[in-house]
């Protein structure tokens, strides 16, 4: 069952900062150059150099002690705390974390519980992950959280509870206060981003035997941060074999969310094929007519509306510059997906919308190579479906599909059979933004 528990964080010191808006960023993940540059320029004090600092000339990322991004991701750690610029909480506490947003023009609040949530392996059933990774990024956080020996982000993960009782007690807490913190991040300012700190002791037990109930929670955002740790588990214990079980390296920092939440929001996420000319756009519509019916559309917004309205989610919309404009392909047969899927997978896995589109439409109609797709050199994933259409327009691109959202009942179905859906199947948001809390994994710290 789930362990997870309350922790002595560290977060950012309102009484050194005049502004925490300028201290906090987008996930180290949705981090790219740009952003990396505004952040550096933001403050001087921007957890961005923590999470994820400038490379210089001589860096040598394999080197435990430097010059490299770690190394110096820890300098300004220790520095900032020494400065007083982040401050150790005294006792262990809870963060309760609302998002308040809109997606899709409707209003959302979605609330999290920051905690330190207990490592387990995924074969006990207890934490589950539901999406496939790519490598690259598993090296890069494994460096920096041995240089750190802290979590520097929260992981998201959904667990279960129908009657979102844990909300209950949550809310019922806080009611009562105004938020310690109550921000918008520069990127992403359409969201609030409010904190509660929670440190009483019978407040935090009631919520550690409410979770203790729980099994089959579903990593959400952040399975190569999961892994991550998982593998420092396993390096600290054959460090540390006395080491009990409350010892900080068995966690993983975590923002926990109710699989029944109201605010619980899913978003598609597009394919942007790219550096691939081997099949032309006319013969990928044309191999398709054999499985999917084809309809030209006027429009991006009518394409989506389209793909988002189709009960199965098998519509896609399809660009590949002015002279194809925007497609909507259609499979003709709900079980089609289960004829041309030979891969050895259950119906609700091959039934998928994101399996579909990589498996039929992506390998075999376009034939994209399978290569291509694993180290990103022939995709480019969005959230926002007008990027893809300006690259291709501007000859960065070669074609774009678009996709409708991951359902939640899918995710804990294919999840729950121990599956794993293809990359980029889920996109939860809001993300959580990074400079709220950090866990110290030191080895003898004990929660």
């Amino acid at each position: 069952m789930a362990v997870v528990k309350a922790f002595r964080g560290v977060r950012y010191n309102p009484a050194q900062l005049e502004n925490i808006q300028q201290v906090v960023s987008q996930p180290y993940d949705k981090i790219d150059g740009d952003f990396q540059g505004q952040y550096y320029q933001l403050n001087p004090y921007n957890i961005v150099r923590i999470i994820l600092g400038k490379t210089e000339p001589g860096d040598d990322p394999a080197r435990p002690d430097g010059p490299n991004v770690y190394t110096r991701a820890k300098a300004y750690y220790q520095d900032w705390m020494k400065k007083g610029i982040l401050k150790r909480e005294e006792q262990p506490a809870f963060y309760v974390y609302e998002q308040t947003f809109h997606a899709g023009g409707q209003p959302y609040t979605r609330l999290g519980l920051i905690a330190a949530v207990e490592l387990t392996d995924f074969d006990e059933g207890t934490i589950l992950p539901h999406e496939k990774t790519h490598a690259g990024p598993k090296e890069d956080r494994l460096r920096l959280l041995k240089t750190m020996q802290a979590n520097t982000e929260q992981i998201f993960i959904l667990y279960p509870d129908s009657a979102n009782d844990v909300n209950a007690l949550l809310r019922q807490e806080i009611s009562r206060r105004p938020p310690d913190l109550d921000v918008v991040e520069i990127f992403e300012n359409d969201v609030r981003q409010c904190i509660w700190k929670i440190s009483d002791p019978v407040v935090i037990k009631a919520v550690e035997d409410k979770m203790a109930e729980k099994r089959g929670l579903i990593i959400a955002d952040g399975h190569h941060r999961y892994g991550t740790g998982l593998n420092y588990r396993n390096t600290q214990r054959q460090t540390y074999p006395d080491a009990p079980r409350n010892a900080a390296f068995n966690f993983v920092q975590a923002t926990l969310v109710s699989m029944t939440d109201p605010g619980l929001v899913v978003l598609p996420t597009h394919r942007e094929i790219c550096n691939f000319t081997a099949t032309s756009t006319a013969a990928i519509l044309e191999h398709a007519r054999q499985h999917f019916n084809i309809e030209a559309i006027s429009n991006l917004q009518d394409c989506l509306a389209r793909v988002n309205t189709h009960p199965q989610g098998h519509a896609f919309g399809f660009y590949g510059g002015p002279q194809t404009g925007f497609q909507l392909l259609t499979l003709k047969n709900l079980t089609l997906a289960e004829q041309l899927i030979t891969d050895d997978h259950s119906p609700a896995w091959k039934a998928l919308a994101v399996s579909v589109l990589h498996k039929i439409l992506l390998e075999q109609i376009a034939q994209v190579p399978v290569q291509g797709i694993e180290d990103k050199s022939m995709i480019r994933y969005h959230r926002d479906p007008q990027t893809p259409v300006d690259n291709i327009n501007a000859g960065q691109g070669n074609f774009v599909f678009f996709v409708s959202a991951t359902r939640m009942e899918q995710i804990k179905e294919i999840a729950g059979h121990g599956e794993i859906m293809p990359q980029k199947s889920t996109d939860f948001y809001p993300k959580m933004i990074s400079g709220l809390t950090l866990l110290p994994l030191d080895p003898d710290e004990r929660l």
